[in-house]
């Protein structure tokens, strides 16, 4: 193999790594794998896109000013501090461009989001995993992490993969203690499916040094659509917005997203039923001996008594078509991760687990 041309620290980066999808020959495919919605978009949202496309030729505004008011407008906030990105991974990826890199260091907790550590692996910025406890966000643990070099803290609120939620109190908290120098990021992609919990952290971006995040990949049903936003405290969204590829949102996309997002009642139609099919399918599993985490999300973290038991699981869901998504890398090879899919999906992956775990496959 020849020597590569990339920066070093490129060439050493693994590359993206997709689920593996494989299931046994003969079945369609019955992916769990992706935490995508188990709706299809808004039929407004669909509508809204298919009437974009008219206007293909053209380039989109890169400031997004409709969708960002269609923002404003639902969330009650100053669209001023609005930043709209090729979803939300964007937006994560240019923050730690802006403000990490050598020397200045990237904290978030144990089961951390991927993209986290692999944003700060770009940049070159050293990483720090804190504890969690009980599969969830550790505030005490966060800031006995935090060092004189760092200067992003992540936080997945629910968390990614675990689907755990810390409460907005708790983030208060960590931001109150946090010292000057380090700059808080919420990243609420799932926050629809908890929203009403609590207060708000709306009050922390006007107040400095804290950015919140969202996409309309999960609720919304739009992942295909690559959409998301923030909240940006102004000194700090005047950088970011430095690093945002101009226009990185299509026309089409930004048409279906803002459509969507006033298209409340069709988003909380899915939160409604994904919360209740995930309830059910928790219910079902639970008592066969399998654990579920307590999610606030559009998927499960099961856990199962040894590795071993985990791929035997995942072997005797794909005999029937069905991916979880294993969780080693994670650094939870005992866990399968199920997204919550439509009902007669959710009910064969529980009659299949709670097979395997009567041991009745053949």
């Amino acid at each position: 193999m020849s020597e590569s041309l990339a920066n070093d620290h490129i060439a050493a980066m693994a590359p993206y790594a997709v689920a593996n999808l494989s299931v046994r020959e003969g079945l369609p495919l019955i992916s769990l794998a992706q935490n995508e919605s188990l709706r299809p978009p808004s039929p407004r949202a669909i509508a809204a896109g298919q009437q974009a496309l008219k206007t293909g030729a053209l380039y989109p505004d890169p400031d997004y000013p409709e969708l960002r008011a269609a923002i404003a407008a639902q969330h009650g906030v100053d669209e001023e501090l609005i930043l709209c990105g090729a979803g939300s991974m964007e937006l994560i990826t240019c923050i730690t461009q802006a403000f990490a890199g050598p020397g200045r260091r990237v904290l978030s907790s144990q089961y951390g989001y991927a993209l986290f550590s692999n944003s700060a692996e770009k940049v070159m910025a050293p990483y720090d995993a804190a504890e969690e406890e009980n599969l969830t966000v550790s505030v005490d643990r966060l800031l006995e992490a935090v060092t004189p070099e760092t200067a992003l803290l992540f936080v997945a609120n629910p968390g990614n993969p675990t689907g755990t939620r810390l409460p907005n109190a708790e983030l208060v908290r960590l931001r109150a203690e946090l010292p000057e120098h380090v700059i808080l990021i919420v990243d609420e992609a799932y926050g629809e499916f908890a929203d009403g919990d609590d207060a708000r952290l709306i009050p922390l971006v006007e107040q400095g040094r804290t950015i919140i995040l969202r996409t309309f990949s999960k609720a919304y049903g739009l992942a295909a659509a690559r959409a998301g936003w923030g909240l940006f405290p102004p000194e700090l969204g005047s950088e970011v917005r430095k690093l945002i590829i101009p226009s990185s949102i299509s026309s089409v996309s930004a048409a279906m997203a803002q459509a969507a997002m006033e298209d409340q009642k069709y988003m909380r139609e899915t939160c409604d039923l994904t919360v209740q099919l995930l309830n059910e399918f928790c219910r079902r599993v639970s008592s066969n001996g399998l654990r579920c985490t307590d999610s606030r999300t559009n998927f499960v973290l099961n856990e199962f008594s040894s590795v071993e038991d985990a791929q035997s699981a995942d072997q005797a869901l794909r005999e029937v078509g069905i991916v979880m998504r294993g969780m080693g890398g994670y650094g939870l090879p005992h866990c399968l991760r199920a997204t919550v899919a439509d009902a007669p999906i959710m009910q064969l992956a529980a009659a299949t687990l709670e097979a395997w775990a009567k041991g009745d496959l053949t």
